[in-house]
Order: structure tokens, then sequence, then C-alpha cells
């Protein structure tokens, strides 16, 4: 069995944004030379997050307003977490968007469905984070 780590590194610009990132992952599989085995790719901060969906753009506006709805980001005073920060709503979301995914692979392929793409949610953004990327196999 073989092991395979690395990290993906962003810093967006905005406070919130959902990043296709399925090509980065598929780069750091083709490196890991792994052909039959598991990947895994979580956000390595709270206010982040990793997922798997559609890459349809009136679907990212649907989950920005879903998503504001559950947590919505301001009035920053209605979080008690918001003594000297403002991103209580972040860590709200990205509890409800999820941490990671594993996925399959299979000859050497991510092994997802017809539509599925892997995205990082940011949350919180205008700083520096990372993504780890795992891999398992032969």
């Amino acid at each position: 069995m073989k092991s395979y780590r690395e990290e993906l590194w962003f810093e967006i610009p905005t406070r919130r944004a959902l990043v296709n990132i399925t090509p980065q992952v598929e780069a750091s599989l083709r490196r890991s030379g792994i052909q039959e085995g598991l990947l895994l790719c979580n956000a390595m901060h709270i206010t982040a997050s990793v997922f798997i969906n559609d890459d349809e753009p009136g679907l990212h506006r649907d989950f920005e307003r879903w998503l504001e709805r559950l947590a919505p980001e301001k009035p920053y005073s209605q979080y008690e977490h918001n003594v000297g920060e403002d991103n209580a709503d972040a860590h709200l979301k990205r509890t409800i968007m999820g941490r990671e995914v594993v996925v399959a692979v299979t000859q050497g392929r991510l092994d997802l469905g017809p539509w599925e793409q892997i995205f990082y949610g940011e949350f919180d953004g205008k700083r520096r984070k990372r993504v780890l990327i795992k891999i398992i196999g032969e």
C-alpha cells in the first residue's frame, strides 16, 4: 500500500466563494501514481469546506442564498462567538457544507458520477488557507 500527501493553498480575495478544485485534485492523483484506492480531500481550516456537487452557477447562487438564510453574516452581534471577531457565520456554514470528501480511485481516475465535481467552499476569505489531499492505495 502506498500513501501520498499534498496540500493545495488558496487565498480567495472575497469573503465567500465556491471554487471547483477538481482539476487540482486530479493532478495530485496523477502525481501520486496510485491506480486503485481512496482519496481524502479536506479543508484544514474551520471556516472553509470541501464538498461534492454540480458545477452549475445557478446552484452556486442557490447555495449562497440558502446558507445566508441559515447563518446570516450580519448583524455580527447576533453571535456569541463574535467578540472581537466577525466570522461566526463562517463556522456554521462550514459545518453545514462539510469538512471533507472521500472519493474512490479506479484505474488512476477519480470515480465520480457524471456531474460530480469537488469544490472548495470559502466562508471567511481574504487570507491564505490550505486543503489536504491524502491518497492511499496501490
